[in-house]
């Protein structure tokens, strides 16, 4: 079967684990599928063909000796260079950091690993995970299968194009300010920020982490279908004993009203034509689902909450990831910090936490009339390539347009990212927030704008 790559991780565990396929002919699948298109995109920047077809013959030994090789047998799995992997790696794109080598995997990765995932490669991201754009003095630049001239979003860029090109199924991420949503978004495919504290999430290789990233940063994953993110959610989810953040909530909450606030224009974000309609688009097919939605003018404060994990994400340590990036000398982190100084240093750090103490109050009080937020993931069509690097106002132009995405983390909120489309070449989409580890309510919401719409699939890279 040549075209293993084209079909549905769900569809593609099944037939493993039924054994009419089994994982080395889909690990040979993946490797040709990435051999073929990757030198045009540059999504995967790390891997090796002799270990992922040993670990495929590893599951196919455990399926022949009756064994339960877990819900995702088989199914080849990118995971993002900022991300230990162990034997690997864990640069986050940076030159001073390539020699760092993981010697554990991060919990994420292991929970992937013993779901009876093939991890098929390493996937690029911008330096420190620092921008919606996918470029580093590393690895080089990403290009989006779908239009080169486009950015395959940030920080996990490479993920999202490597799913939208068939290079795997599914992809794991990790997002701040919306490092998975906005790849997906960019790709046209979808993307699932958990809460915090759904998937274990840290990196052994590292001695910690500030608070800004302790209670801002996630990891989820990337994939064509709903459902693929469902089940690479529960693999993902699994209990480990060494993130203080971690909580063993169940996958299914209890029962809640199909009902969706839909608002247009959150915190005057004032979207582009296109995004406005993708959204309204989005609410027609959940009506048409049987879901109600209801049109609100005004969100609880997202600006506000934007604007502090900005301050937290970047702000905390501030003088310290300035030198850094100095060192490195990427001209996307230098841009990005030097940018962004007035706005997010100096800054009070227990006042800003004080302050998200409230913030999350309001919106936690919002999801209980509420079950699902339907709004734009961003206020404009994905980014021409380096937009950011342009000019200060083009800058600031990037930051507002992501404000949907960057006030979400701070809450400690669910967010899906469902693509809708495309306008020519350009994917659009729309985000759905629940109520934290609600990420179920978002799924079915998603499940029924997916289907009222063109499924996703992948594609061959646009010249």
């Amino acid at each position: 079967m040549q075209d293993l790559w084209r079909i549905s991780a769900t569809e593609l565990a099944s037939l493993i684990k039924s054994k009419q396929v089994s994982a080395r002919e889909s690990a040979e699948a993946a490797l040709a599928r990435l051999d073929t298109v990757n030198p045009m995109i540059n999504a995967v920047v790390d891997y090796r063909p002799d270990d992922v077809l040993m670990q495929a013959s590893a599951i196919d030994s455990a399926l022949a000796r009756g064994e339960d090789v877990g819900p995702l047998a088989g199914v080849p799995i990118t995971i993002k260079i900022g991300a230990d992997q162990q034997g690997f790696a864990t640069s986050d794109g940076m030159i001073l950091q390539r020699d760092n080598i993981a010697t554990a995997d991060n919990p994420a990765v292991a929970n992937l690993r013993k779901s009876g995932a093939i991890l098929l490669g390493r996937t690029n991201c911008s330096a420190v995970s620092y921008r919606w754009f996918s470029s580093n003095l590393l690895h080089g630049d990403t290009k989006n299968p779908r239009d080169p001239s486009i950015t395959p979003g940030g920080s996990s860029g490479g993920a999202g194009a490597a799913v939208a090109a068939g290079i795997g199924q599914i992809a794991h991420g990790s997002d701040i300010a919306g490092s998975i949503r906005y790849p997906a978004y960019a790709c046209g495919i979808h993307g699932l920020r958990p809460s915090l504290g759904r998937v274990p999430h840290f990196n052994p290789s590292f001695d910690g982490r500030s608070i800004g990233g302790q209670i801002g940063a996630v990891s989820g994953p990337l994939a064509r279908t709903i459902n693929d993110l469902r089940i690479s959610l529960a693999a993902m989810s699994a209990p480990n004993a060494h993130d203080p953040w971690y909580a063993p909530v169940p996958l299914e909450g209890p029962p809640r009203p199909k009902q969706v606030a839909m608002c247009l224009n959150p915190d005057g974000l004032d979207p582009v034509p296109e995004v406005l309609a993708a959204v309204i688009d989005a609410g027609d097919r959940l009506r048409r689902a049987g879901w109600i939605v209801e049109e609100i003018t005004e969100t609880p404060p997202l600006r506000e909450a934007a604007e502090m994990q900005a301050r937290l994400w970047l702000g905390d340590g501030y003088e310290f990831q300035l030198e850094m990036a100095k060192r490195e000398g990427d001209p996307g982190a230098l841009a990005c910090l030097n940018g962004m100084r007035d706005k997010v240093h100096p800054f009070d750090l227990s006042k800003a936490l004080i302050r998200r103490d409230t913030l999350v109050r309001i919106w936690f009080a919002f999801f209980e009339k509420y079950p699902v937020l339907l709004m734009p993931v961003s206020g404009e069509l994905p980014f021409p390539v380096d937009l950011d690097l342009k000019d200060q106002a083009s800058l600031e132009r990037v930051w507002h347009a992501q404000m949907p995405q960057v006030g979400i983390p701070l809450i400690g909120l669910p967010a899906l990212s469902v693509s809708t489309g495309l306008i020519g070449r350009s994917p659009v989409g729309v985000q759905l927030v629940a109520a934290r580890f609600r990420e179920d309510l978002c799924l079915s919401a998603g499940e029924a704008i997916e289907a009222g719409g063109t499924p996703s699939a992948p594609i061959d890279p646009a010249s």
